[in-house]
């Protein structure tokens, strides 16, 4: 069976007044109907390769890849206006924060419905009705209420759920999520993953999960890739990365607290070089 999604050498560049930054650097991998996780600290270029797969990098980046494929669709040569398709109806992406990534002065079900009927083409009474069951499906109590509501009317949990319906409603078969709860408390967080894992076992959706939290990662997610400095330095199932080799991983996993354990200080992260390379 053909991947979903075949990343081979991807390449972000931005040129600057001061020389190239490399964001990614020749990232490869494959993604099927599974849950991938990608780690790595701040800046290591995690957010870059979702964002160069959904063709939403800045006009002035420089973007290669020797392939860059989804379903037999090379999307760097495709059309803007197939990209355009592709995205919210094929590939969708959840971004970080909703208070950044909903628009404030439309109400949540006016975004949601906007999603749909740009890809579908549905009535108006249909397309509340499927934002109200999507709605609904990522269990937001009331959906009739929160339907009508702004962003800032609701709660970080709920903006994200919202998010994550408008992200759904037009049943992608690949879905990135850019730590999607990272700015939620604990129990919430739970709960969104809960969502997110019925959905990716029920629509047979394909998941590319973005995060800095290594357990959360490795108890959600199929396999892992662990990003430094805009490369992967290391693959491995998500149920072993307990046992990963890299260095860097290992690093990562030294550096968190552990309960009941007396570590102070904490470890610090001894950056070698050769990481980099």
């Amino acid at each position: 069976m053909s991947p979903l999604l075949t990343v081979e050498d991807l390449r972000v560049r931005f040129p600057t007044r001061t020389g190239v930054v490399e964001a990614v650097r020749g990232v490869s991998f494959t993604l099927g109907r599974e849950r991938l996780g990608i780690v790595g600290e701040s800046g290591s270029g995690k957010s870059q390769t979702g964002r160069a797969i959904m063709g939403l990098t800045p006009p002035h980046a420089e973007v290669t890849a020797k392939r860059l494929a989804f379903e037999g669709i090379d999307l760097l040569s495709a059309s803007p206006k197939l990209r355009r398709d592709l995205r919210g109806k094929r590939i969708a992406m959840i971004l970080q924060d909703p208070k950044y990534s909903l628009n404030p002065v439309m109400s949540i079900g006016r975004q949601i419905v906007e999603t749909l009927r740009r890809h579908e083409k549905v009535g108006r009474a249909e397309a509340r009705e499927r934002a109200l069951d999507m709605l609904a499906a990522v269990q937001i109590r009331d959906a009739s209420r929160v339907f009508d509501l702004y962003p800032h009317e609701v709660s970080g949990g709920m903006g994200q759920r919202a998010m994550i319906a408008m992200m759904l409603v037009a049943g992608p078969e690949l879905l990135i999520a850019d730590e999607p709860t990272s700015a939620l408390d604990v129990t919430v967080q739970l709960e969104v993953l809960a969502i997110l894992d019925k959905l990716v076992a029920e629509r047979g959706m394909g998941l590319i999960f973005v995060s800095h939290d290594l357990r959360l990662v490795s108890s959600f997610c199929d396999r892992v890739l662990v990003m430094y400095a805009g490369r992967i330095v290391e693959e491995i199932a998500a149920s072993e990365l307990g046992n990963a080799k890299h260095p860097y991983t290992r690093g990562l996993l030294n550096c968190m607290p552990v309960i009941g354990a007396d570590r102070h200080p904490l470890p610090v992260l001894d950056r070698k070089p050769e990481w980099a390379l």
